[in-house]
C-alpha cells in the first residue's frame, strides 16, 4: 500500500467489554444508544459492513459488504484517550495511568503553585462546563487557576483568556507536565481556556493537550523512521507528545478535521495519515447528547463517499475508535469501557469479517505490514486477510 488513512471516531464504542463492570460501566453501548435517535443515519458505513460486527444486532446485516470489519477488544487497562490511542499505535499498557477521584495531593499542587505564582481553585473531579461557572467568578477576581480532573488520567487547568493569556496558560501546562511524572504521570495536562462574563462563561476552541510521552516506540515513530510521511490530524500530535509525526494540523471541529483529511487525500504522499475527530466525545458523549452524537455520525457518514472517491488504487482507510462514551449512560459523564469498531475500505480490500480481535494494537501491526515498515508490537497483523 502507498497510503493508509487511519480515522478515529473519538469514543464511538460498540458495546461493553467483559470487564466493564470493574470500570464502573454496566450495559454501555455508544453506537447502539445513538442508533435509537431519529438523527442516526449511516448507510455508507452499513454498506461497508458496520452492521456485520460481532455483537451489533441493531443495524441490520449487509449481505454484500464492500469493506472488511472487526470488533476490537482493548488489551490495556484503561478507557481513556491516551491509552486507547497508544494501543491503536501498537503500545499496550498493562497498568492504568493514575487518576485522582479526591483531587491532587499537596506534593503535586505545592510545587505547581510555587512555580506559577498562582493559587488553585476546585481541585476535584468536575464537568468542564460546570467548573468554570462555579469557580469562574473567583478565578476572575483572584487570578487563581481552576485545576480539576475527571475519571480520566488528566490534570486540567481552566483560565479566562482575559485573565491568563493563552501562551501563559500553555506555559503553566508545561510546568504541570514537568511536575507530573513518575507515579503522578497523568496521561494528559489540558489547557481549558474560556471567555465570557459571570453566569455566561463558555470554553473556547483554544484547548491544548500536553501528553505523557509513550513509553516505547509507536507506529508513528516507525513510519517516520522508515522515511515515510507520518501525518497527524487533530489532537494526534498532542496525544503522542509531538513524537513520531512528520507534520501536523489541528482541528477546530469534526467538519474541519474531515476537510483536512480530504485535503491530504488529494495530496501525493507515501505513508500514514492519522486523524482524530474529537467532537463525538467532547461535545456529545461527555455531555450525554444522544441526538447530537447521532447527528455527528450521520454527518461523517455523508462525508465518507466523497473522501473515498479521492483514494487511489494503492490507498486504504481504517475507521475505528479509542474507547466508548455512551451518551445514554447516566451513571457518570465519563468514558465507558467498550469494544471499538474497525471498518476498512479501499479499492483492493477484501470484504471479510475478522471477528473479534484481542487488541487495538492489531491495527498498528497491520498498518506497519501494509506500508512495509519494520515495527515490533504485541498486535497481530491481519494484512494478508484484507488485501
Amino acid at each position: 500500500m502507498k497510503r493508509v488513512f487511519l480515522i478515529v471516531l473519538d469514543s464511538c464504542g460498540v458495546g461493553q467489554m467483559p470487564d466493564a463492570a470493574s470500570f464502573g460501566d454496566v450495559g454501555v453501548n455508544t453506537l447502539k444508544s445513538c442508533s435509537a435517535s431519529p438523527e442516526f443515519s449511516v448507510p455508507n458505513l452499513r454498506k461497508l459492513g458496520l452492521g456485520n460486527l460481532d455483537g451489533v444486532d441493531y443495524l441490520g446485516k449487509e449481505p454484500a459488504p464492500t469493506g472488511a470489519v472487526a470488533r476490537l477488544a482493548e488489551a490495556s487497562m484503561g478507557k481513556d484517550t491516551t491509552i486507547g490511542h497508544w494501543e491503536i499505535a501498537g503500545v499496550v499498557s498493562p497498568n492504568p495511568l493514575p487518576t485522582y477521584p479526591k483531587g491532587f495531593p499537596d506534593e503535586v499542587l505545592k510545587p505547581f503553585m510555587e512555580a506559577t505564582g498562582r493559587g488553585v481553585l476546585a481541585n476535584a473531579p468536575w464537568s468542564g462546563t460546570e467548573v468554570i461557572n462555579v469557580f469562574g467568578d473567583a478565578h476572575v477576581r483572584t487570578g487563581d487557576l481552576i485545576v480539576y480532573t475527571s475519571a480520566d488520567s488528566v490534570f486540567q487547568i481552566a483560565a479566562h483568556e482575559e485573565v491568563v493569556p493563552l501562551e501563559q496558560l500553555y506555559e503553566y501546562c508545561r510546568i504541570a507536565r514537568r511536575i507530573l511524572q513518575g507515579k503522578h504521570g497523568v496521561g494528559r495536562v489540558i489547557a481549558r481556556p474560556f471567555v465570557g462574563s459571570s453566569g455566561h462563561y463558555t470554553r473556547t476552541a483554544n484547548r491544548h493537550d500536553f501528553s505523557l510521552e509513550p513509553p516505547r516506540e509507536t507506529l508513528l515513530d516507525a513510519v517516520k523512521g522508515a522515511g515515510l510521511s507520518s501525518i497527524a490530524v487533530g489532537k494526534i500530535h498532542d496525544i503522542f507528545a509531538g513524537r513520531g509525526d512528520t507534520e501536523h494540523v489541528y482541528n477546530k471541529s469534526n467538519a474541519d478535521g474531515m476537510a483536512h483529511a480530504m485535503d491530504y487525500a488529494a495530496r501525493d504522499f507515501r505513508g500514514l495519515c492519522f486523524v482524530n475527530l474529537v467532537d463525538f466525545d467532547m461535545l456529545y458523549g461527555h455531555r450525554r447528547d444522544i441526538h447530537g452524537y447521532a447527528r455527528a455520525l450521520a454527518e461523517f457518514d455523508a462525508w465518507l463517499p466523497g473522501f473515498m472517491a479521492r483514494l487511489g488504487e494503492e490507498d486504504l482507510f481504517m475507521i475505528t475508535a479509542d474507547h466508548g462514551c455512551d451518551p445514554a449512560y447516566t451513571a457518570t459523564t465519563d468514558h465507558t469501557r467498550e469494544y471499538v469498531p474497525l471498518v476498512i475500505g479501499g479499492k483492493n480490500v477484501k470484504p471479510v469479517n475478522l471477528g473479534t480481535r484481542k487488541s487495538f494494537a492489531d491495527i498498528a501491526a497491520t498498518v506497519a505490514e501494509l506500508l512495509n515498515v519494520p515495527f515490533q508490537t504485541p498486535g497481530v497483523s491481519f494484512a494478508g486477510e484484507i488485501v
